[in-house]
């Protein structure tokens, strides 16, 4: 028994100066760090990006948009009566000049309307001769003393009627002249008919439009625009406005009139503006393309592939040249688009952006720029 105990203390001491485990562990040591090395190396990448040099400039926001060409007056020409049209000798396109018929009514009811008032102011005028003579007869005679006061009251009374109903009769007489009058519908100017609302034999109502006419004339090119954009743009500005088919078509116009109200679909103000010389390319209905320069001052631009985020706000990379590292910078946008971004505040003139790539990135990283020399 004593002899097996002083075995195991023997086995315990050769165990505790064994070398074995101390050499697994230098080894386990040499290897962590030299994992630590290659994830070290690993981490820092130098990655390739693409920049762009930030500039200012001085001109502000060119904006761009589709309208059409309008006539600066354009009316609808009706019948002051009712009646069947028997014509109508102008069609949408024409061009008509000043006192031209652009229509008839059928003007027999009119003529024996007509006829009428014209008998009726016959028979008036020779009512009124007849009591007038007699009239002149009963003051002579009142005079003289042979007749009554009474007979030449009546004589008075009954020129005064006779009178009056002439001036009805030749009232009517006029009115009637008129009504056939209004059988013809006469352009007031020279213009082209852009709209006709009748055709040869129906029967028309008075006021019912007939033909639309765009006057001759100033020629207005109208747009839909947004509150935002009537807010921020300059008073009194210049448009240029381009036919959209020919852009070499061109001239300028200023703002003539504003719509008092939006529309309410669209939430849009219509606005026309006075052209100034029109080509005559610039038809009536024509698509055009009007723009305008918005004020300010000077404005830094980038793309919008730089734009990320920080802190829940916009941010760009800023590559230092001298260290070739990145830093992220928080910005203050003005105002974006699909391919540009422009900045308010936070970028100054030659500042170097990131424009490809930043999703990649971490502060402090180093970066290649491409298309630079190594």
């Amino acid at each position: 028994m004593y002899r097996r105990q002083n075995w195991i203390r023997a086995s315990e001491r050769k165990s505790r100066h064994s070398p074995v485990p101390l050499v697994l562990a230098v080894a386990s040591l040499t290897l962590l760090a030299a994992c630590g090395d290659d994830e070290e190396s690993a981490a820092e990448p130098i990655r390739p990006v693409r920049v762009v040099t930030v500039e200012k400039r001085e001109a502000g926001e060119t904006v761009t948009l589709t309208g059409q060409v309008q006539a600066q007056e354009e009316v609808s020409l009706s019948f002051r009566v009712g009646g069947r049209m028997i014509e109508r000798p102008v069609n949408v396109g024409d061009r008509v000049e000043a006192g031209q018929v652009i229509a008839r009514l059928d003007p027999e009811s009119a003529r024996n309307a007509l006829q009428t008032a014209r008998a009726n102011l016959t028979a008036a005028m020779g009512q009124l001769t007849r009591v007038r003579n007699d009239y002149e007869r009963q003051e002579t005679l009142l005079a003289q003393g042979w007749t009554t006061r009474a007979r030449y009251d009546q004589a008075l009374e009954a020129r005064q009627s006779a009178e009056a109903q002439l001036d009805a009769a030749q009232a009517q007489f006029n009115n009637a002249e008129d009504q056939l009058g209004y059988t013809e519908l006469v352009a007031d100017s020279a213009g082209s008919v852009t709209a006709r609302g009748a055709e040869t034999g129906e029967v028309v109502a008075a006021g019912r439009m007939i033909v639309q006419l765009a006057r001759q004339g100033g020629r207005d090119a109208v747009f839909d625009v947004p509150a935002r954009l009537i807010q921020s743009a300059p008073a009194d500005p210049v448009i240029t406005v381009a036919l959209a088919s020919d852009p070499a078509v061109s001239t300028t116009g200023r703002v003539r009139e504003v719509a008092p109200q939006a529309d309410p679909v669209t939430r849009t103000f219509q606005i026309r503006i006075g052209l100034h010389d029109p080509p005559e390319a610039m038809r009536l209905g024509s698509t055009v393309v009007g723009s305008m320069q918005l004020g300010g001052g000077g404005a830094i631009e980038i793309p919008a592939s730089a734009l990320t985020q920080s802190n829940r706000q916009p941010a760009v990379w800023i590559v230092d040249p001298a260290s070739g590292t990145v830093a992220l910078r928080n910005i203050d946008v003005d105002r974006f688009d699909l391919a540009r971004v422009v900045v308010a505040q936070g970028l100054e003139p030659y500042d170097v952006v990131v424009t490809a790539g930043v999703q990649a990135l971490r502060p402090g990283q180093q970066v290649r720029i491409l298309g630079a020399a190594p």
